[in-house]
């Protein structure tokens, strides 16, 4: 993928009526489109009255105009922006004149991709654009910020740095195998390999937080019929959102819901109770129920708290007690009608919660609980937002990491550790952008809104 020489136009500004909307040319003919519009040469930094004329000299609108000289811009080209009054009528006319000076409508995130080619962001901070336009929550929106200024960025080029140090150490070794010292023995490289595991551990867990931010914690609530898992629902939800009656079977289908917990989003699906039925409505809903288990990121599985103590010998603890034990808390609902006290026991494996959701006694331990498990610790500062190709590039890394440590410990073969050692590098330069595809650019970059 190449920057293209030809200048673009959009409107950088939310699609619909306001009081403002902004409209951003960018390339090479941007100076040139601008005296076009408005009669004068822009300023490089300065905001001046203008009045947006048509090529027949009537009069489209007036606004103001603020300019910037590449490379010194968002997109490193010249850039004008016309601040017109927030009318769509007003705001085609002036597009339109721009085309017909011979401006080109943007794609979206154009204006982005061309800030990224031209080295002003690279690709993990021109991603953390979209995220901060799309943060759904005050704390989504402070790790987009961390991003976008290169927080993620930084601590992803100090890791290549560490690989690339390592690198050369390696092939050093290697080039001079006949010197007296074995480098690849000493143990030197294996400490340094391991250290490096656990450097890209500590940041997967990062980007695993910043991942959920961006796109939720999905839980999942499953139990038998008539346990209160709607109840529990409703609960979570602070309103009515599913009905709740003692016949059991009332949930058919999965009822979404999106809560906000202190900034996390957590996307709550209620399924249906699972049991034998031969009532092929139920049986359906059931089988939704098992899809939703299986790409949950956490599962609440709820049991009466009268079987707290034999929960072990029913038939729902059978079906799901393979799955993983980190995605899995056992809630014990209903402890009012058995004089239980709310509680939490983390210490145990799955960790049970104790509460009742009718009358919300014990709701906010389950709530800490669920922002533990989205990986907000308290007191926890900084982090960056991360998607999930991040999360793909990291484990990745990892993994070329490991095969390093085992070519090092196994075969001492410094070859095959440079040559995994290089594919680390690799990965990890996906991030930032300095290895990859037009492929994956164009897939980027497409998501983006027009105009940014």
């Amino acid at each position: 993928m190449h920057a293209q020489n030809d200048t673009i136009c959009a409107l950088a500004s939310a699609v619909g009526k306001g009081g403002v909307s902004v409209i951003r040319v960018s390339g090479t003919r941007a100076s040139e489109f601008c005296k076009a519009l408005t009669g004068f040469d822009p300023e490089p930094r300065q905001v001046k009255f203008s009045k947006f004329h048509t090529t027949d000299g009537e009069l489209i609108d007036t606004g103001l105009t603020v300019s910037f000289t590449g490379p010194h811009s968002f997109t490193g080209e010249d850039i004008c922006e016309f601040h017109c009054h927030g009318s769509p009528v007003v705001v085609d006319q002036i597009l339109a004149q721009l085309v017909a000076f011979g401006s080109r409508l943007a794609r979206p995130g154009e204006f982005s991709e061309r800030a990224f080619l031209n080295n002003k962001l690279d690709l993990a901070q021109a991603e953390a654009i979209a995220d901060l336009i799309d943060s759904s929550t005050v704390q989504a929106a402070r790790h987009a910020v961390r991003s976008l200024q290169g927080d993620f960025s930084k601590l992803v080029q100090d890791l290549v740095k560490q690989v690339v140090d390592l690198r050369v150490y390696v092939e050093a070794s290697i080039d001079f195998a006949d010197e007296e010292i074995d480098f690849l023995s000493s143990g030197n490289i294996l400490v340094r390999l391991n250290t490096l595991v656990t450097t890209i551990d500590s940041t997967l867990a990062q980007a695993k937080t910043g991942s959920l931010l961006r796109e939720g914690l999905r839980v999942v609530i499953a139990g038998a019929p008539n346990v209160g898992k709607s109840t529990l629902l409703n609960a979570l939800c602070g309103s009515e959102v599913a009905i709740v009656t003692p016949i059991a079977g009332t949930t058919r289908d999965m009822l979404q819901q999106e809560i906000n917990l202190d900034g996390i989003p957590v996307h709550i699906t209620d399924t249906a109770g699972l049991r034998q039925s031969e009532d092929p409505i139920e049986a359906e809903g059931m089988l939704r129920a098992r899809r939703a288990l299986a790409e949950a990121d956490h599962v609440l599985l709820l049991f009466d708290a009268k079987n707290q103590n034999d929960f072990q010998s029913l038939p729902i603890w059978n079906e799901l007690s393979s799955l993983p034990l980190h995605q899995l808390t056992l809630v014990f609902n209903k402890i009012d009608l058995c004089h239980l006290t709310a509680a939490i026991y983390k210490d145990e494996t799955p960790q049970k919660v104790f509460l009742s959701a009718s009358n919300r006694d014990g709701l906010e331990l389950l709530k800490q609980h669920l922002k533990l498990c989205a990986g907000m610790t308290p007191g926890a500062d900084g982090g960056f937002m991360a998607r999930r190709r991040h999360l793909v590039a990291l484990t990745a890394a990892k993994e070329t990491l490991l095969k390093a440590v085992h070519c090092l410990e196994n075969l001492q073969a410094g070859e095959l550790v440079a040559e995994e050692l290089r594919n680390t590098q690799r990965h990890l330069d996906e991030i930032t952008g300095k290895f990859t595809t037009d492929d994956l650019l164009g897939a980027i970059f497409s998501s983006f809104c027009v105009g940014k």
